[in-house]
Parts: C-alpha cells; structure tokens; sequence
C-alpha cells in the first residue's frame, strides 16, 4: 500500500481503518505530527524503565525552563491542556484543599478576562475549570481604561492568544501585562503553534506573560504532547492541580484526568531538543523541493493553475516560505470533486481545500506520499 509508514498497516485493515496520507499538515483529528526516529527511541527507551512521575515531570519541567531561557516550565498533554491547568492554578495557587475544591470556586477568586476581540474557540478551556470568562470591551475593541475598570476583586487572570496579538483594535500584550500586573494579575498567553523562529516561544514569558501554553505537535512532538512555562510560583501551582499524587497524596486534584505516559514526556522533551537544534532553512528547502517535484509532475495538465505557496499554522496562504503547491481549477466545483475523489481513495489523501482551490501541504509528508499524491492527481486530471 503506497504508504511510507508500513508499520501498523495490517492491524489498521483488521480494524477497517483507512490510512491516511496527510497532505493538510498538523493537525489534532488527523494525529498531529510524525515523531523523529529520535523522539520514538526515547519513547521506546523509556517504556523499558519505570520512574516517579513527579521527577521526570521536575526534571524535564527543568530542562525546558533552561533551553527556553525562562523560570520554569512543565509538560502537560497539549496546549488545551496547558491552558486548563494554567486557569486552575491560577485560581488555587498552591492550595490542595482548593485545587481539590475545583471546579467549585466558592470563595476563590475565578474570573478570567479576555478582550473581546480575542475570543477563540479554546477559551472554551478556562470555563471547564469552574471560572466565569468575561468578555472586556468589544468586538470593535479595547481600550485601556476598560481592561482596567474590569479588573475587580475577583478577578484571577487574563487570557491573552497570541495568534491574536497586534488585531486592530485590541490591546497588544506588553499593555495588557502592564495593566495586569499593577493590580498583581497573572496573564496567560495561548502560543501553541508559535514555535518559529524558535526564540519566540521564551520571548512571550520576557514580554511578561505569567504562564505561556505550548503545543508538542508543531515541533513533531506526540499530539497528546505539550508544556507550560513561565513563573516558578505559578508552575507550582500547576503542579498542585494536575495529576501526580492523586492516589498518593492528600488531595483529589482536579486535573486527575489529564495524566500522562512517561513515555509521552520524554517524546515531549527530545522533540523540543531537536527542534531547537535543527536547521530550519534546510527544513523549508526540504518542502519547496517537494513543492517543485510535485509541481513538475503536474506540469502540462490543464484545466488548473499552479502556485508556490506557504500554508501558514492559522491557515491562510500566502507567499513564503514555501511549503505547499496551491491548485487553482478554472471550473467551479472542480475542487470540490477532485477533493472527495482523493479523500474517497485508499489511502485516503486528505488536502486543504477552499473554495474552488486545493492546497497540497508538505509539512508532514515523505517524498513517496508527494509521488502517490501527484499519480492521483494525474489519473484525475487527465483527459
């Protein structure tokens, strides 16, 4: 089956599962990312060893915090997670009769402010702690003075996306930091897919955010795979809600459910290694190779037209760097067919497509999948 990971196959068939060649790039319901051979063998190592899940989690929390550049930091099973917890622990501190409380916050201080341009589709996060979100302002924006009137006595946080940061009209985050921390309010910042250049992880915690959400995905780590970093007290605070010590301590933390494999950790850290080592203009040439091999073999067919692009992390396409070959059809509907067509196949390939557009993403994919995908394409297309 024209597939580059053989591995798995004959247990997808039993299962009546179809693979999946993924030409979208990173994303959660098609399984994230591929792990390095790097990554897996630690994984693998690991699962021949048992440890305490408090020191891994200290220790590769430690390791993060130094190659970040900032004060702590702890892995956690992705950003959504991370932005859970980070809610959580502001709102218990290092408190294990609160923390056990949650997600009951009588006599806590549990509201998370949010601008309202910056409403999100993970903001969700922050209510299933038990905390109210509020919305400051408008959809029009938000000024100072009402970032400032909205802070009262309860609240716990500020919820800051930094995808959204710089949206007309909203507050950028060195304001929002400013105005927070006169009235000693923690921000957190949602920079899941912000990995690249690889300084601007550390960078929103120099800024002055409190706590700052990672996702492992975006840098091939497990997509159940993420951290937090930021403020050594508010680290510890996310270590009294999450998981450890739930059977053996004291309290019956309410982030009991987001527990993680030992295995999953390690992958967690040896991915951030290598993403922080690699050369990522070699990564980029790597895709507009591939975006020209694919190019080439579709050269000749009409009916379409064929652009280099960049399919960015918030989806939108644009010129550079390159890592996707847009196909642009003359026909209306044209796109809409040949994308149920590739993704009817088996294996099915799964392609961005907008409109009367499809693009081809490179960012997960080996040079046999290009090849298989640009046979399809040719089958279709010809004639």
């Amino acid at each position: 089956m024209p597939t580059t990971q053989n591995d798995g196959q004959d247990l997808l068939a039993r299962l009546g599962v179809r693979p999946v060649i993924n030409a979208s790039g990173i994303y959660t319901d098609l399984g994230g990312s591929r792990l390095s051979p790097a990554a897996w063998a630690a994984a693998q190592d690991l699962n021949g060893q048992f440890v305490r899940m408090t020191e891994l989690l200290d220790k590769t929390g430690e390791r993060i915090a130094d190659l970040l550049d900032v004060e702590a930091a702890r892995i956690t099973p992705g950003a959504a997670a991370a932005i859970f917890l980070g809610t959580a622990a502001c709102l218990a501190g290092t408190d294990g009769e609160k923390s056990q409380q949650l997600p009951d916050t009588t006599g806590m201080k549990s509201e998370v402010l949010i601008q309202a341009g910056h409403r999100y589709k993970y903001d969700r996060q922050v209510g299933m702690t038990g905390a109210r979100l509020s919305e400051v302002g408008s959809k029009n924006g938000t000024r100072p003075d009402q970032l400032e009137a909205a802070i009262g006595n309860s609240a716990a946080a500020i919820l800051h996306p930094a995808h959204l940061d710089g949206k007309p009209g909203t507050l950028p985050l060195e304001d929002v930091v400013r105005i927070a921390h006169a009235r000693n309010i923690p921000v957190i910042v949602d920079a899941a897919y912000l990995n690249y250049p690889t300084s601007i992880m550390g960078d929103y915690v120099h800024r002055g955010a409190d706590l700052v959400c990672i996702s492992a995905k975006y840098f091939a780590g497990p997509n159940a795979g993420g951290f937090i970093m930021g403020r050594k007290d508010l680290i510890e605070a996310v270590s009294n809600v999450h998981f450890t010590r739930y059977e053996s301590g004291k309290y019956l933390k309410l982030g009991r459910p987001l527990k993680m494999d030992r295995q999953m950790v390690i992958a967690v850290l040896v991915a951030l290694e290598e993403w922080l080592a690699i050369d990522h203009q070699a990564r980029f040439a790597a895709y507009k190779r591939q975006v020209q091999m694919l190019q080439s073999r579709l050269a000749g067919l009409k009916g379409f037209k064929l652009e280099p692009k960049c399919f960015t992390m918030d989806e939108r396409f644009i010129d550079e760097p390159v890592n996707c070959l847009l196909i642009s059809f003359d026909k209306n509907g044209a796109a809409a067919e040949v994308t149920r067509r590739l993704e009817a196949a088996n294996p099915s390939i799964i392609a961005i497509h907008e409109g009367n557009r499809i693009g081809i993403v490179m960012d997960v994919l080996k040079d046999d999948e290009v090849n298989h995908i640009a046979d399809r394409l040719i089958s279709l297309l010809s004639g």
